[in-house]
């Protein structure tokens, strides 16, 4: 059960302080050292992959090592995050040993802290998606409309990410406007993460009468992400409608529960189904290989 930075952004803000401590402890035991990789590092990279996709470079957009075991793959540079450098006299396996152990202690130290981590200063996000949420509501427009008013509005958030993939795909001017006129929804369409992102960011404008919450922007960000890549995910009771409403939609196929023992019967499940080869050199093969 891979842990992630908004597990440790929400569980380390918790003032009950003995629950904070045995919750922060089980995520770090299930976790088993796995985590997912930052979404807006994700986002990054999806974005290049994509640009680099239209101008024939690639053949996927999808992030790689989203869930993985290197260090310091919570926080990324795009969050304005600087990992630990070691002595430059160390030899590259002592380095990686010394940024791997100062990634693990931080993040458990962190974690399990006896003080819990103040919250930050609001950053307008909430106050400015509700606002947009109750003009649009006033709008007599079909969904479509709504849609592509929502892209404009989302797209204006993306504008940095945008500029610095397109630079990093080695896209023109008039090749970035070029995408801009033909693809820009049909691109988010098959970014695994981002456009799982904006399919719920989506839903939450078109629903009327939605209520913002300081935590819809995490919740959001970090399921959208998980979703995109992992076959189960489980979350709140207010995420899940728009979730599975854009997995649907893109055609993904994660499946999405509401509580972790659905979620432990499905992976059972899909544990039994799996079906093994029977003969020897197949055996053999399997036994032989790294997968094995």
């Amino acid at each position: 059960m891979p842990a992630s930075a908004g597990h440790h952004y929400e569980t380390t803000k918790w003032s009950v302080a003995d629950k904070r401590y045995s919750l922060g402890l089980t995520i770090l035991q299930l976790s088993r050292g796995w985590q997912m990789r930052d979404p807006l590092q994700v986002r990054v990279d999806e974005i290049l992959e994509m640009f680099r996709c239209w101008k024939g470079k690639a053949d996927s957009a999808r992030a790689s090592s989203v869930f993985t075991l290197a260090p310091n793959a919570l926080h990324s540079p795009p969050r304005g995050v600087t990992p630990y450098t070691p002595p430059s006299d160390f030899s590259a396996d002592d380095a990686f040993r010394l940024v791997s152990l100062t990634s693990a202690s931080t993040y458990i130290d962190v974690m399990l802290d006896a003080e819990h981590v103040q919250p930050g200063p609001e950053t307008g996000w909430v106050a400015s998606n509700q606002r947009y949420s109750e003009w649009l509501d006033t709008q007599d427009w079909d969904s479509q409309q709504k849609r592509r008013s929502i892209d404009a509005f989302l797209f204006s958030d993306f504008q940095r990410e945008l500029a610095e993939g397109a630079y990093a795909a080695g896209l023109s001017l008039q090749e970035v406007q070029q995408w801009g006129q033909k693809r820009p929804v049909q691109g988010f369409a098959v970014l695994p993460a981002t456009g799982l992102y904006r399919e719920m960011f989506h839903n939450r404008h078109l629903n009327k009468g939605t209520k913002w919450r300081r935590n819809d922007l995490t919740d959001m960000i970090y399921l959208s992400c998980a979703a995109g890549y992992a076959d189960f995910v489980v979350c709140e009771r207010h995420m899940r409608e728009p979730l599975e409403w854009g997995v649907r939609r893109l055609g993904q196929t994660a499946k999405v529960f509401r509580r972790l023992g659905e979620a432990v019967s499905a992976i059972g499940d899909a544990l039994a189904q799996q079906v093994l080869p029977t003969d020897a050199s197949a055996d053999q093969d399997l036994a032989s290989s790294p997968e094995g």
